[in-house]
Formats: structure tokens, sequence, C-alpha cells
């Protein structure tokens, strides 16, 4: 296989474990605000964007693995990274989740502070909390598993999770 081949192949295989995680944690996010807010199911526009956010936060995180300030604590416990780790896709995930309901509020008109004021002004702020408490449980779980993953290694957990792929090599 050629090598530009290979590489692509690398980046697929890295992208797939959590673009799936964001995959299913957005569209739980989303079911969870529906079912608060409206009641009713969720919409074919709505799946498809938060199909769209799933593949760009996957591509995010993967970028974001290779800053040298988002693996702070390479020597210490788990736990350093885990909670690091959290703390910033946390962080950015409600910045995330403030601003798509600013753009909400911008498309309606009165511009931008006007916007953020209507926003502040309407916002039901329980609702605002009791999705990002949900996000911040996925995100640690995500960054539970990324952690034990890297400290483990990829195969090790494979076999651990699933089995060995070929009983008879593996006894």
């Amino acid at each position: 296989m050629s090598q530009s081949l290979e590489r692509v192949k690398k980046e697929i295989t890295a992208l797939i474990p959590p673009t799936m995680f964001f995959f299913i944690a957005l569209h739980l996010v989303v079911f969870v605000r529906v079912l608060m807010l409206k009641g009713s199911g969720i919409t074919l526009e709505t799946s498809t964007s938060v199909t769209i956010a799933a593949l760009v936060l996957g591509k995010a995180v993967l970028i974001a693995d290779l800053l040298p300030f988002i693996n702070r604590f390479p020597d210490k416990p788990l736990v350093y990274n885990v909670i690091w780790k959290t703390t910033l896709y946390f962080l950015i995930a409600m910045l995330f989740h403030y601003v798509e309901r600013l753009i909400d509020h911008w498309r309606d008109g009165g511009g931008f502070v006007g916007a953020n004021e209507q926003l502040l002004a309407e916002i039901v702020w329980p609702h605002f909390w009791a999705i990002q408490i949900f996000l911040l449980v996925l995100i640690l779980n995500y960054c539970i598993a990324r952690e034990f993953v890297r400290a483990v290694g990829g195969g090790v957990v494979r076999r651990m999770f699933f089995g060995p792929l070929n009983p008879k090599r593996n006894p």
C-alpha cells in the first residue's frame, strides 16, 4: 500500500473512536434537550447537524491531542490528565452550547449585543445547566476511557473488552 493511503487509513482509524463517542453523546444531548423543551422527536435536520458536529469534534480532539499543553501531566497518575482534559473540553463545550443559542437569537435580528441580552433574559437556566451537567459526565467518561486506552494500549483494551480476535492464538 502506498504511503499516502497508509496515512489516510491511520487518520480514519484514529478518527473513528472520538467521532463515534461524540456522535452518540451529542444525539443523547439533543434527545434530552428535545424532551425537556418540546417533548417531541428529533428532526432529520437536527440529526444531520449533530452528525456533522460529531465529525468536527472527533477531528478537534485528535488535533487537541497533538498540542503540547494537552498532555500536561504525562508522569503523574491518570487522574491528573483526566481532570485537566475534562476541564478544558467542558469549558469549550459550554462555550459552544452558549454560542449555539446566541446564534439562534442573532438570526432573529438585533445584532450581537441585542441577541446576547435577549438570550440572557430568555434562557431557561435550569435546562442550560442540566445539559451542562450531562455533557460534563459524558466528557469525563470520554477522558477516562481515552487516558486508560492511552496508558494501557488500544490492542490490550480491545482484547480486554471484546476478547481475543483469534481464540486459537491467545488461550
